[in-house]
């Protein structure tokens, strides 16, 4: 691969870059998805990450796996980007705190999907930022128990002979 800078350390963290675009670039959407709401701080968080990771490739000496790293720079990055503009908010509200309140009119069962979705995420946005570590890394029918993770309700067990 041709590059425009010499030496050996920018062709490397360049050919990083390369893999961990091509491996996580997608997921990595996802996870600014998660962050934020808003369509154009979404891209401007993206396009951080994916320069923040290249930054941090040159450092890349492989104690971890390239994944590790990758998410560990873009978690990094985007919890603290989120949590600077977020406290700069004079709304931020608990989760012990927080009121779900249909609209003015509108009933619970009248909204689509969709807009209860984005409903949902808007809200989860105006959390604290502690609060917001707590609601965004939980999967949808997970119960967050650490010894693997397992799906909520009816649980196989196991039936010695």
């Amino acid at each position: 691969m041709d590059h425009p800078f010499k030496g050996p350390q920018v062709s490397r963290q360049d050919d990083l870059y390369a893999d961990v675009v091509g491996a996580y670039g997608s997921a990595l959407g996802r996870l600014a998805r998660g962050y934020e709401v808003d369509g154009e701080r979404r891209r401007d968080l993206l396009q951080d990450i994916h320069l923040a990771l290249w930054q941090s490739l040159d450092r890349f000496d492989a104690r971890c796996s390239l994944r590790t790293w990758t998410y560990r720079v873009a978690h990094n990055l985007a919890i603290s980007k989120v949590i600077r503009r977020r406290t700069r908010m004079p709304t931020l509200v608990g989760v012990d705190d927080l009121e779900l309140r249909a609209e003015s009119g509108d009933r619970e069962d009248q909204f689509d999907r969709a807009r209860a979705a984005a409903r949902l995420l808007t809200i989860i946005h105006e959390l604290k930022p502690l609060d917001l570590q707590v609601m965004l890394p939980r999967r949808p029918g997970r119960t967050g128990d650490r010894r693997g993770d397992r799906p909520v309700g009816r649980q196989r067990r196991h039936q010695g002979a």
